[in-house]
């Protein structure tokens, strides 16, 4: 009986630390929970195009802090743009952004991603690891999720190692080094790329 009472207790302090340890990561839970329906999105041969990318654009800015993401891109510059050209900048690399990830997204169609693992780099800022299958040579993409604010929120994407923000600062930071360090260049500019 004693046996028998120590048995049943072992399994469910096993089952505890398994639970503990399932909900103890909140970033591989979102990216699981969330990335595939950014897929399903673009794989769904039922919508037509311009709903396809509303649906798809209204899924991103749920799942990222463009804000954040668009002032840190400007690095040392930031501090220097009015709160105007800021607003305007800001508006202008949501609409290039969101066409840049619907570009990666796309040429995945029909595959699928499953997380191999994460690292917690500092207190509430994840690297979540993926693998993308379905094609004849998977491929690492890896997202960095921040979970210290109201919710999850998707700040970067690494494919096969090169990280897209990082990639974006060298680039905008050199465009404003050139110009001055004048934002409202660099929003001309991203406006344009979008165009093309």
């Amino acid at each position: 009986m004693h046996r028998r009472h120590l048995l049943v207790g072992a399994a469910a302090l096993t089952l505890s630390f398994a639970s503990v340890a399932q909900a103890a990561n909140p970033a591989e839970d979102f990216i699981s929970g969330n990335i595939q329906s950014g897929f399903d999105i673009l794989n769904d041969k039922s919508l037509g195009a311009d709903e396809r990318s509303r649906r798809f654009a209204a899924f991103l800015l749920n799942l990222t802090d463009l804000r954040r993401v668009a002032i840190f891109l400007l690095g040392q510059y930031a501090s220097q743009a009015s709160p105007a050209d800021l607003d305007a900048y800001v508006a202008a690399y949501q609409g290039y952004i969101l066409s840049v990830y619907e570009l990666y997204f796309s040429r995945y169609a029909g595959q699928t991603l499953r997380v191999r693992t994460s690292r917690e780099r500092a207190p509430g800022d994840y690297i979540v690891n993926t693998d993308m299958t379905g094609a004849s040579q998977p491929m690492q993409i890896d997202f960095r999720v921040r979970t210290d604010g109201a919710k999850p929120v998707l700040v970067d994407v690494a494919v096969e190692g090169v990280w897209l923000a990082l990639a974006e600062r060298d680039q905008f930071v050199s465009v404003l080094g050139q110009n001055n360090g004048d934002v409202k260049v660099l929003t001309a500019h991203l406006r344009a790329l979008r165009q093309h």
